[in-house]
């Protein structure tokens, strides 16, 4: 799947101010990874943090019978990554590059002095880390609470958040996405999907066709998903 360059998500940096962002900056190295590669793997030890300068990056999860859940989608301007100063523990998920990227590694030890030395970035980080623990909360909402189907209504949603532009009373979501990977956003099989699809495309909810969605009915996607209109910031792949 490729990437395009316009994308309507809000970064899930927007907590940091100027100058706190620019400390963490301080702490940063910079690595590149080709398109495709393993920017860290699931089990290995969880001591970084990650700054997405360049590029995208999708975070996966293996489950018990060998498939992929993609749990998370990352963009330019987005830090990602698993601190726990309390609890070491390996990293839970697997990311990696989606197209070529240029990444800012941010030592958990220096994150640390950061944090016991400023009040002020201490404060925005935590900010930061209930951010992501909500954003991580809902997703798993998504996924168990209102079945399959409104699985695939609320990716939809958090697919035309990232991907959508208005065209009349329509979203055009720019990016393709295949069965498959939609697929693995909700944990479920390529032919569950396109039987939900179909009954969406015939509900008049969407239109599908080689990859491409367009959402025609965004109403009712709320509706199934039991949707709690959260900010945009949090309704994103």
């Amino acid at each position: 799947m490729s990437m395009v360059n316009q994308l309507a998500v809000e970064t899930n940096t927007t907590h940091f101010s100027k100058e706190c962002f620019r400390k963490l900056q301080e702490i940063m190295y910079m690595e590149k990874f080709d398109q495709g590669s393993r920017i860290y793997w699931e089990g290995d030890t969880n001591d970084k943090l990650y700054y997405l300068m360049e590029g995208s990056v999708k975070h996966t999860k293996l489950s018990e019978d060998g498939k992929d859940l993609t749990l998370n989608y990352f963009f330019q301007g987005d830090l990602f990554g698993e601190f726990d100063p309390m609890n070491k523990q390996n990293s839970a998920c697997t990311a990696q590059a989606m197209e070529n990227c240029k990444i800012g590694v941010i030592q958990q030890s220096d994150l640390e002095v950061l944090v016991w030395q400023n009040g002020d970035f201490a404060i925005e980080f935590t900010q930061w880390l209930s951010h992501m623990q909500y954003y991580t909360q809902l997703k798993l909402r998504d996924l168990l609470f209102h079945g399959k189907n409104g699985a695939l209504a609320a990716m939809l949603i958090r697919t035309a958040n990232t991907y959508g532009i208005r065209n009349g009373n329509r979203i055009v979501i720019t990016e393709k996405f295949t069965n498959n990977e939609l697929a693995n956003l909700i944990g479920s099989t390529r032919e569950t999907v396109n039987r939900m699809l179909a009954t969406f495309r015939q509900e008049g909810l969407i239109k599908y066709d080689h990859g491409r969605i367009e959402i025609l009915d965004l109403t009712k996607l709320k509706q199934i998903c039991q949707c709690e209109d959260c900010p945009i910031g949090i309704c994103r792949l």
